[in-house]
């Protein structure tokens, strides 16, 4: 039997006291909340942190666990030939404790957005709709499985 592989992902959707969102631009995403791969040896939690604070700039705390999705298409990276196994993401409510805007390797821009204007940026489907997750959060976990590639297909929505 041949081990599976899975990208296990983090994400931090960080809301200041004025109700601003942090986004970050990636160079090949658009605009996007932080996050990104969890590391061999680590846990989900300092996964979520250090992304925010690699791309970002912003130091944060966790607050919640909001969603949990799965790809479970495979398709070519940007090279056109590696191939990108199914992933599994872990979005997280968050709140900012320190730092400074900056950017990174990955980001070309970092900004706060009102909250009502984070979805005229965000283009990317997925994305969009595990925004929307935040802003209809009521507590309870959601969990979500899609394709992103050749299109956004949402496969399946439910509670969890």
């Amino acid at each position: 039997m041949e081990m599976p592989t899975h990208i296990v992902a983090a994400g931090g959707i960080v809301e200041d006291d004025q109700g601003n969102i942090l986004l970050v631009k990636t160079i090949h995403g658009g605009w996007v909340y932080p996050g990104g791969q969890v590391e061999v040896g680590e846990n989900v939690i300092d996964a979520v942190t250090r992304e925010v604070k690699e791309e970002s700039g912003i130091d944060i705390i966790v607050s919640h666990l909001m969603g949990v999705y799965s790809n479970t298409g495979t398709h070519k990276w940007y090279d056109g030939v590696t191939d990108v196994p199914t992933k599994v993401m872990f979005d997280f409510i968050c709140k900012p404790v320190g730092g400074e805007l900056a950017t990174s390797e990955e980001t070309s821009d970092s900004r706060w957005v009102a909250k009502e204007h984070v979805l005229d940026m965000v283009e990317a489907p997925a994305i969009r709709t595990r925004f929307q997750t935040y802003l209809n959060f009521d507590g309870t976990v959601q969990y979500m499985d899609y394709v992103t590639k050749p299109k956004f297909e949402l496969k399946l929505k439910r509670d969890i």
